[in-house]
């Protein structure tokens, strides 16, 4: 509890005065009072409740002048989300196995799906998770097939990645990625209209729109081009984050810097679609190399989280005025009644 105006109060005690001086006043000047000696006091013994109901009265109006208050800190943690679509090759190639740091060796497939999970949940030491995100999930081969809508369900998602198997059947094999990356857009660039039919706070709070693309080899299915999907991303506003996963010329698990003359013609079309939209192309050739990346897109695009602090104040002045008056009321009632004092 606190006051607005705690000065007010001092006055207080020279409201006390004004009453016991007032107080002192009331009566009658006789010449003595031998006369009255063995009278009962009656009633007159009880006047000092004027005084003191007085006293209270003035009390109670200087506390409620004062404004008492009281105050509770609050906080409210807002993030800035940003939308993501994954984009996930699941071609017959992505059978290919690399080797562990540990040792052994898994699949191209296990590894993305590995570190896909992880990215969308965390793994508790170097990706921290996208809580405040809202993710897609589309997978490719020789077609574009949406796994999941944009989703704050995130484990659930997560067991969608774990369920993706790989498309090995002749007529449905290829890589399409130039169909799922126009898909991904049009998903993203849909999101204002989402955002009207369904008035959540969390939703209405995502304004960055990123694609993340997964691949281990050249387009070569599809009715879309990968620069024509690229237009549609730069167009839209939406950063693409290209990864080729390949072979590390015949030596895997050792991660190497790369120049531009080593890149296939593959890789340098997914450089161009990440340049010309803002983001970045990485290649990877193991599992840390892979696992770096997705790394380094989660610290680049990170939510904006913003904690605001206010306080809440309750104005309490109410409460002594409420009493005062009630003083007052029962003081006034006494002087013209049970302690009438005749003048």
């Amino acid at each position: 509890m606190s006051f607005a105006y705690p000065w007010v109060l001092l006055v207080f005690p020279l409201a006390a005065w004004v009453a016991l001086r007032k107080s002192s006043s009331i009566g009658l000047t006789v010449a003595s009072l031998g006369q009255w000696a063995n009278l009962k006091k009656g009633r007159a013994r009880y006047l000092w409740l004027l005084t003191a109901l007085e006293l209270l009265f003035y009390g109670g109006l200087l506390i409620a002048l004062a404004r008492p208050q009281a105050g509770s800190s609050e906080s409210i943690e807002e993030a800035e989300g940003i939308a993501i679509e994954l984009l996930v090759d699941v071609s017959s190639s992505m059978d290919r196995a690399i080797d562990l740091p540990g040792g052994g060796s898994k699949t191209r497939m296990e590894i993305a799906k590995e570190l896909l999970e992880q990215f969308i949940l965390g793994d508790g030491e170097r990706l921290t998770g996208r809580s405040s995100d809202l993710i897609g999930l589309i997978s490719f081969a020789r077609y574009a097939d949406t796994r999941s809508p944009l989703t704050f369900g995130h484990k659930a998602l997560a067991q969608i990645v774990g369920n993706l198997e790989i498309q090995d059947r002749p007529n449905e094999d290829g890589t399409a990625y130039g169909d799922a990356l126009t898909l991904a857009c049009a998903r993203l660039e849909n999101l204002d209209e989402l955002k009207s039919l369904n008035a959540s706070r969390k939703l209405a709070e995502i304004e960055s729109r990123i694609v993340v693309l997964l691949t281990d080899g050249e387009n070569n299915s599809g009715n879309h081009l990968p620069l024509e999907a690229a237009g549609l991303a730069k167009q839209w506003g939406i950063r693409v984050y290209t990864i080729s996963l390949g072979d590390a010329g015949g030596v895997q698990g050792i991660d190497k810097v790369f120049e531009e003359s080593e890149f296939s013609t593959a890789e340098l079309t997914l450089q161009r679609i990440s340049d010309e939209t803002g983001g970045v192309f990485r290649r990877a050739t193991s599992y840390e190399s892979l696992k770096s990346i997705y790394e380094e897109i989660d610290s680049l695009e990170r939510s904006s989280i913003e904690t605001r602090s206010f306080e809440i104040v309750s104005e309490w002045y109410w409460l002594p005025l409420t009493v005062a008056l009630l003083i007052l009321c029962g003081r006034m009632i006494l002087q013209t009644t049970w302690l009438r004092v005749a003048s």
